[in-house]
């Protein structure tokens, strides 16, 4: 597209299936899209690309892309022998995705010895959440944290109508293996509410555009629907009037959309209506919902993201991090097979650093989705780079139950994985050009949540910047790699979260939150810092966890460091494992976090001439906020914790 940036695409990444003959076979719809899509890439580099739906003899050429069935897999299998190479799958989806393995591979897909290779999704559903107003809200804009321009569908209270760039997303999102997506903000207000109803035609616009790629369209409601658009007293789950009402909405819907998916749910959360205005469970409200989408094969996706947003500060004992566990794992084994309870990866809210929740490993009678946060509203905003991947993969990886044994919380995600999406309609997508690797990142760990994120971050390397020298290669490992620890090292230490500008979220106010009913408080007094949230003297959410973690989280002693001061109100003489005190840690990781920047603007500055001169500028404009940013956060965090403490740098480092 004119004037977008390809992303991870560029049409050079297609040269080698371009150059070469190729055979389709199968019939369909998404099988179009994969005709498609070779058809180009030949017409571009001079190969050639023929179709043949009916059984016989095959013509001479070098990739065989086959479709053997239609069971719905998403899995192909990749095969290398007498020198050609054969993509089958018994599933449309998976031919598509089998396409996009072998643009991965390069030249590396038609060389090499034979082999024969199975892949497939470990996890079924692979979503964005898209937190887009229809409305321009007056506090949260047309995007509700988002840092890369305006909606890709919505615009002032329209649909935008731009479907080629639509189909331009959903293409890249297929690549990376993205099945699922919602359109809309879970804070669902007035306007939005009406794409249930009388503006469902928007919504199917979109999904057309996105059904070409394999991805199926969701759509965020409001629990008060049947209130607000249908005029009826009340929204109580159990009244039959009630559920008559979401099940002739949601015939409506599939009448409009055959294959959506179903519906996000954000419920007596923040404000937003639930189940609890009529005594009822989230169990009640989710069941309901799920009866109404039970005979088109739809799924509710049912927030846990449950807590009191007014909380007195000064009562210590109630706990936001409690929240989530204490309302929904009594419920646990009353949730019907097609509602997903959709969990926050952290029991506070997308921290830089927060333990995993511990509701993961507490619910098996119930599916879960584990949600992160491709969207940096607490990690620098897409103005600063920090690449998530290796902080995802800490969390897939983490293993609830045991820390050698048990399921990973990757295994645990049966209901899928789920990222609040970076993408708006910027020209590079994402705001920072660079952010493009958490949104590429995040599609190849739904996959595979075991992958190396290294490995993934490779990938992504080869295919956005093709051809680069190793200079580049080198400078943007550099630059990203390490990203997330440089921007924990500057900004809220050892767990602790938060310490953010009130409201919009970003730069450093350390007592921006402590006496607000956010239930987002760091403690600090002139003696130490952090939050006992241990059994034996503080808010027992230690406890929470099984046995060998609880264990490991209740002593100061055995807590890992980075997570102390989530877990523990500490002296700042508090001597960490590593032989520092934890006031001698704040003051070095801010400079360290602080120098990391520098050195890493030096990196980009020295790649001039290696990237395009657009993308180039971009990121030198947001190192230079980036630096500025970080130095802020460094001198207030320390200057604050001097004062607060009286204990001097052992360095005697100037801080203000």
């Amino acid at each position: 597209m004119q004037g977008v940036d390809p992303a991870w695409l560029p049409r050079e990444v297609f040269r080698p299936i371009g150059t070469r003959r190729t055979l389709l076979r199968g019939s369909g719809p998404l099988v179009d899209t994969v005709h498609t899509e070779v058809a180009e890439a030949c017409e571009q580099f001079g190969g050639s690309v023929s179709r043949d739906a009916s059984p016989g003899p095959y013509d001479p050429h070098d990739l065989l892309l086959e479709l053997t069935g239609d069971d719905g897999s998403e899995g192909f299998t990749f095969l290398r022998e007498e020198g050609r190479t054969k993509v089958t799958s018994s599933g449309p989806s998976g031919l598509l995705y089998g396409l996009f393995h072998v643009v991965r591979l390069g030249e590396d897909a038609f060389l090499g010895e034979a082999r024969r290779e199975t892949h497939g999704p470990a996890l079924g559903l692979r979503m964005l959440d898209h937190w887009d107003n229809v409305a321009v809200h007056p506090v949260m804009g047309q995007v509700e944290r988002g840092y890369a321009g305006g909606s890709l569908f919505w615009e002032d209270g329209r649909a935008r109508g731009d479907l080629e760039r639509v189909r331009a997303y959903g293409r890249l999102l297929a690549s990376c293996g993205i099945n699922a997506l919602a359109v809309n903000n879970v804070n669902v207000h007035e306007t939005e509410a009406h794409l249930l109803t009388d503006r469902i035609g928007e919504v199917a616009l979109l999904a057309e555009a996105f059904r070409a790629y394999g991805i199926r369209t969701h759509l965020s409601v409001s629990f008060a629907a049947p209130v607000v658009l249908g005029g009826l007293a009340t929204a109580d789950p159990l009244d039959e009037g009630v559920r008559a009402w979401w099940a002739e909405a949601t015939g409506r819907v599939y009448e409009a959309i055959p294959d959506f998916g179903g519906y996000v749910v954000k419920a007596d959360s923040e404000g937003q209506p639930g189940p609890f205005a009529y005594g009822r469970t989230h169990a009640d409200g989710a069941n309901m919902l799920a009866a109404a989408l039970e005979p088109y094969g739809g799924t509710v996706h049912w927030r846990a993201f449950v807590y009191d947003h007014r909380q007195d500060w000064r009562d210590r004992t109630t706990d936001r991090a409690r929240a989530a566990y204490d309302h929904f794992v009594p419920l646990d084994g009353e949730f019907a097979a097609n509602a997903v309870l959709q969990v926050k990866h952290g029991p506070m809210d997308f921290q830089v650093r927060e333990p995993v929740s511990p509701l993961i490993g507490a619910m098996p009678g119930t599916r879960l989705a584990v949600e992160v946060q491709a969207t940096q509203e607490y990690t620098g905003q897409q103005r600063h780079v920090c690449w998530l991947g290796p902080m995802w993969s800490e969390v897939l990886r983490f293993r609830p139950s045991d820390a050698e044994e048990g399921p990973s919380v990757g295994e645990l995600a049966r209901g899928g994985l789920v990222a609040v999406s970076n993408v708006g309609d910027d020209p590079f997508w994402t705001g920072h050009p660079l952010a493009q690797a958490n949104l590429y990142t995040f599609g190849r760990l739904a996959w595979q949540p075991d992958a190396d994120p290294l490995e993934i971050l490779d990938e992504w390397i080869r295919l956005a910047f093709p051809d680069a020298e190793t200079r580049l290669v080198e400078g943007l490992h550099a630059v990203l790699d390490g990203s997330w620890s440089t921007y924990e090292k500057y900004t809220a230490p050892l767990g602790v979260g938060f310490m953010v500008q009130p409201g919009h979220h970003y730069g450093p106010s350390v007592d921006g939150y402590e006496y607000s009913p956010w239930g987002t408080y760091h403690f600090a007094d002139r003696d130490g810092i952090g939050v006992d949230r241990s059994r034996g003297t503080g808010t027992g959410f230690a406890g929470q966890y099984g046995k060998g973690w609880a264990e490991v989280y209740e002593s100061v002693e055995s807590c890992p460091d980075e997570l102390l001061l989530f877990f523990h109100h500490v002296p700042y003489r508090h001597v960490l494992r590593g032989g520092k005190t934890v006031i001698q840690h704040i003051y070095d990781t801010h400079f360290e976090g602080v120098a990391e920047v520098e050195k890493a603007r030096a990196v980009w500055d020295s790649l001039a001439g290696l990237v395009d001169a657009e993308r180039y500028v971009r990121v030198v404009e947001r190192y230079e906020e980036q630096v500025r940013s970080a130095r802020e956060w460094r001198d207030q965090v320390n200057s604050y914790f001097l004062r607060k403490s009286g204990v001097g740098d052992a360095h005697g480092r100037r801080i203000h």
